[in-house]
C-alpha cells in the first residue's frame, strides 16, 4: 500500500502521494525551492491511518517547487440594463506547480 496524505494549502485540500505533481494556489517560493506543508489532515500508509483533530501532529508534506504558472483565463461581464453600462474583464489565477518529494510522520 502506497502512503498518501491529505494536506491543506491556500484554503483548499489536496490528496497526494510521493511523486505527484499538482498545482496549488500561489505560494511565495522560487523555482527549485523545497517547501513543507505542516497542515496534514490525514495520513494513510504502512497499514495505518491517522486522522488529525484538526491536524496530524508532527506530520508534514515536503515538496519541490517546479514553476510559477497562471491558470486558464476566466472572462467576466457586468452590465446594468437600460443604463448603457457594460464592463468586460478577465482574470487568470496565479498557481504554483509542485512535486511531492516526501510525506513525513
Amino acid at each position: 500500500m502506497q502512503e498518501s496524505a491529505i494536506f491543506r494549502s491556500g484554503g483548499r485540500q489536496f490528496r497526494v502521494s510521493v511523486g505527484d505533481v499538482l498545482e496549488i494556489p500561489a505560494i511565495d517560493a522560487d523555482d527549485g525551492a523545497e517547501v513543507a506543508f505542516p497542515e496534514v489532515l490525514l495520513y494513510q500508509g504502512s497499514g495505518e491511518t491517522k486522522v488529525g483533530t484538526p491536524v496530524v501532529s508532527g506530520a508534514t508534506v515536503a515538496a519541490e517547487v517546479k514553476a510559477q504558472v497562471k491558470g486558464p483565463k476566466i472572462r467576466g461581464f457586468k452590465y446594468k440594463p437600460k443604463k448603457h453600462y457594460k464592463r468586460a474583464f478577465g482574470h487568470r489565477q496565479r498557481l504554483t506547480r509542485i512535486e511531492v518529494t516526501a510525506i513525513n510522520v
